[in-house]
């Protein structure tokens, strides 16, 4: 991150920054890139390696901006019961991101001020680039029990059913916000998330966090489409951002959907995100005709069944009927079709000797209801998959339109009617 020259000594130094006032399944069906600066929450320059993505936009950034290699995901609990002190804390936050997506410290910096006083910025991004970093916040279900918003939940954001072989671990569950920071540099995702979380200390607290890598989804129609921890290359078919009209009908929230108090979500999405524990050493064991026919494509080229290239069509019928592909692919499921930004996890081992990897799988859709919910049942009943597969974490938020302008902050169309 860049240093910021010629710091004076200031009040927000003395008191700290914020102290006036952070599936597997349907490997198919979704993924994406935008590329139209402002409307889309992107900037083609972004692209570039080291470069800024613009954080305003009618849509969040960090959804259909081409995907990065890392990721830092955190869920939040909040803990003030004050509503004005937590809209200043969203304000703070956009404040926050704001500077940091464009390679800025966050407030006066990390040196310079009072040395009576902590300094504003941990430090540890100095002198990196932005390194295509955004960051992204959502609200949970439970959130909405709070702050007198419960007539404002939309009704998109249910609660997710169980599914048939979930076993979800309460202390990767839930959340009454999330905040996805993406970027090219590990530590620039997680010095955003370090200080998101350092502003709001007292006022929210963490209580899950997923670190990623080796983005798992196509981004691009021409781009080499990267692979899971299985080998296999992951959203060949996804949308592309050379196709806005998908991206309206199936990613972004619009004027007739829902009732009067979802008018808020207008421009922005859902989000599902679950960590997929991936038995990678039971995997290696399975022949490769096996792991192939599980999958319905072969494991070099990633072409269907039958076929020669990964991007010709596939002959669903050519494949078994539990072949993941065949169970995920729209045509199969009623055209549903959801936009994924999935990373691949390793967390150390389970103490069996085994590493604790595998998939964490991000989605944005329209409609939960209408997306995720129905696809996973259909995948968690038949997907021949769940043998070497199991979902261990799990939450849904509601991602609220992008940041317009310098005025604008992250939940104003939630939160601003009665502050």
């Amino acid at each position: 991150m860049t240093e910021t020259q010629g710091r004076s000594p200031s009040r927000r130094a003395v008191i700290g920054w914020g102290g006036a006032g952070i599936a597997l399944g349907a490997v198919t069906a979704g993924g994406a890139v935008a590329m139209a600066k402002g409307g889309d929450g992107t900037d083609p320059g972004g692209a570039r390696a080291g470069g800024a993505v613009e954080f305003h936009g009618v849509h969040q950034a960090g959804i259909a901006t081409p995907v990065q290699d890392r990721l830092h995901f955190a869920a939040f609990d909040v803990k003030t019961d004050d509503r004005a002190e937590f809209v200043r804390l969203l304000k703070d936050w956009t404040a926050a991101a704001r500077r940091i997506t464009a390679g800025k410290e966050v407030g006066e910096g990390a040196y310079g001020g009072l040395a009576e006083a902590p300094p504003d910025d941990t430090g540890e991004a100095l002198g990196l680039p932005p390194s295509r970093l955004t960051l992204t916040i959502g609200f949970g279900p439970s959130l909405f029990e709070k702050f007198g918003l419960k007539d404002k939940r939309p009704a998109a954001l249910v609660d997710l059913p169980p599914f048939p072989g979930d076993n979800l671990e309460r202390s990767r569950t839930g959340g009454d916000l999330c905040v996805q920071a993406c970027a090219d540099d590990p530590q620039v995702a997680v010095h955003a998330i370090r200080n998101l979380a350092r502003i709001g200390f007292g006022k929210v607290a963490v209580r899950w966090s997923q670190l990623g890598f080796g983005k798992t989804s196509s981004t691009t129609p021409d781009a080499q489409t990267p692979r899971n921890l299985f080998g296999f290359k992951d959203g060949t078919r996804n949308i592309a951002g050379t196709e806005p009209d998908r991206l309206k009908e199936f990613v972004w929230v619009g004027d007739g959907d829902g009732g009067a108090n979802d008018a808020w979500m207008r421009g922005g999405s859902y989000l599902v995100a679950r960590r997929i524990r991936m038995n990678i050493e039971t995997w290696d064991r399975a022949p490769l005709q096996e792991q192939e026919d599980i999958f319905g494509r072969d494991k070099g080229e990633g072409a269907p069944v039958g076929k020669a290239k990964e991007h010709d069509e596939p002959f669903l019928k050519a494949m078994k009927p539990t072949a993941h592909v065949r169970l995920s692919h729209p045509d199969s499921n009623g055209g549903i079709t959801i936009l994924r930004r999935g990373y691949s996890f390793t967390d150390g081992t389970d103490g069996l000797g085994r590493l604790d990897a595998g998939l964490f799988f991000l989605a944005y859709q329209r409609d939960p209801r209408k997306g995720f919910i129905p696809l996973q049942r259909r995948l968690a009943a038949h997907d021949a998959l769940n043998e070497y597969i199991q979902h261990v974490g799990s939450a849904v938020f509601a991602i609220p339109p992008g940041v317009r302008d310098a005025n604008d902050w992250w939940g104003r169309t939630l939160l601003s009617e009665e502050v």
